[in-house]
């Protein structure tokens, strides 16, 4: 057993720094890189792209930065685990060997974790009894079971063990949990047991504290101006011991800051409960974490209470709900605001002359009060120049179509004084809806297969 390992976060969301993997890689010593690249719409856009392109599905990026590291992993003798598989890892974990083997990373070792992806299972499922039901409606999904464009299970890190077990050096999966990617170099090195609860939830707050990149060293903190050299962002490190406690820290010389308040806020960033942090490792409890500074840029974590998991595993599914599109008009001086108030009313009545209803239908002056109701009847004279945005959303692609060809002639049949107008004519694009479910974890198999480059 080692005394000590060094996770280390490399991205935290498909479209982050594209270098800050390489940098963690090669700025200094590390055993684990973790990059996560997931979140709820990630997965629809993916299989979108999927279904236009059967190769596509995967973050891309991710084959990129895994070739280019995979003589450094090779030398240095890290590991990389990632959910970039999304809904295609096969054709991810593919891309990699050949990427590598063009590098002459010969002997890498891939494993590609399947068995998330639930799409082609869902009329099974409900016809067995799984209702799938809307977390916070309980709506059935069987009312938009033939709009749902995706459906996955979150793993957990155990499949992640299994393939670190076999020799992997590189593991891609699809929809595993954030927090998975880094309790599961922990519980392999150190040897933990599935009902070993505290320590479970030691390493999946260590994942939480990960899981979003630089927002744990500095970035998106709320004290920014005290963040030293943000140009130059370390992400953050994980320094994991036996006994479930960790230092989170950057590589030295890297910009950015990793202090209490920083760890703190991530801490608190995306939950509900802080006593039920609930995975499908287990369930965490935020309450007992307790936090010291161990010195510059280092934070000690410790004494985290955890409890066992429940029986099922959530499922993120999305489906199609329609159409949208947004459209922006700027109103220069003088009384910008009024010619905007009167442009958004001459629009809605021309659209509703025409017979067309939208489900929404939002128009608000952008820095005059925009992110409240009632933002058009804010009286601001002084202001030189204002942006009208207006959105819909419905049903019926047709009619937001008709709203995109509506805007342009605003300029001339409307108030005067439009001094912009950007895009062009808005088309419509399709929305998609989020479906949070559960589903018990005996119905979702995980499967590993293993390539050597």
């Amino acid at each position: 057993m080692k005394e000590r390992i060094r996770i280390a976060s490399g991205q935290g969301f498909w479209g982050d720094l594209p270098r800050a993997p390489i940098d963690q890689a090669r700025r200094g010593p590390i055993d684990y890189l973790v990059m996560d690249y997931l979140a709820e719409v990630t997965m629809s856009i993916l299989q979108k792209q999927r279904l236009k392109d059967p190769r596509a599905g995967y973050a891309r990026d991710f084959v990129e930065v895994v070739t280019e590291l995979a003589p450094d992993i090779r030398e240095r003798g890290f590991r990389v685990v990632s959910n970039a598989g999304g809904v295609n890892p096969v054709g991810c974990a593919e891309a990699i060997v050949e990427g590598a083997r063009a590098r002459g990373a010969t002997g890498l070792k891939v494993a590609v974790i399947t068995g998330d992806d639930l799409l082609d299972r869902l009329g099974d499922l409900v016809s067995d009894g799984v209702p799938l039901a809307h977390m916070e409606t309980g709506e059935l999904l069987s009312s938009v079971s033939d709009r749902v464009v995706s459906a996955n299970a979150y793993l957990g890190a155990r499949p992640i063990v299994e393939a670190l077990a076999q020799g992997a050096d590189v593991i891609v999966s699809g929809r595993t949990t954030d927090t998975g990617l880094t309790l599961a170099p922990m519980v392999h090195e150190f040897g933990w047991s599935w009902d070993d609860w505290d320590r479970l939830a030691s390493g999946t707050v260590a994942g939480h504290i990960l899981e979003c990149g630089a927002q744990a060293s500095g970035g998106n903190f709320t004290d920014w101006q005290d963040v030293p050299d943000l140009a130059n962002v370390g992400f953050p490190i994980a320094e994991a011991y036996p006994d479930g406690t960790f230092v989170v820290t950057k590589h030295e010389g890297s910009g950015g800051l990793v202090s209490v308040a920083t760890v703190s806020e991530q801490l608190v960033y995306e939950i509900g409960d802080p006593a039920e942090y609930i995975t499908p490792d287990c369930v965490a409890d935020f309450t007992t974490i307790r936090l010291e500074s161990a010195g510059p840029d280092r934070v000690r974590v410790h004494r985290i209470g955890g409890r066992p998991a429940t029986a099922f595993l959530k499922v993120s599914a999305a489906y199609a709900d329609g159409w949208k599109a947004t459209a922006t008009l700027v109103y220069g001086w003088p009384d910008p605001a009024a010619r905007a108030r009167a442009a958004a009313g001459i629009l809605e009545k021309r659209l509703d002359m025409l017979g067309h209803r939208f489900d929404e239908y939002r128009s608000e002056l952008v820095g005059l009060d925009a992110l409240t109701e009632g933002a058009l009847n804010t009286p601001a004279p002084e202001l030189d120049e204002v942006t009208l945005r207006v959105s819909v959303r419905g049903e019926d692609r047709a009619a937001v179509e008709a709203f995109g060809r509506e805007i342009a002639p605003l300029i001339l049949t409307g108030p005067s004084a439009v001094t912009g107008f950007a895009g062009g004519r808005p088309r419509p694009s399709e929305v998609i809806a989020y479906w949070p479910a559960l589903i018990p974890k005996e119905r979702v198999r995980a499967e590993i297969r293993l390539m050597v480059v």
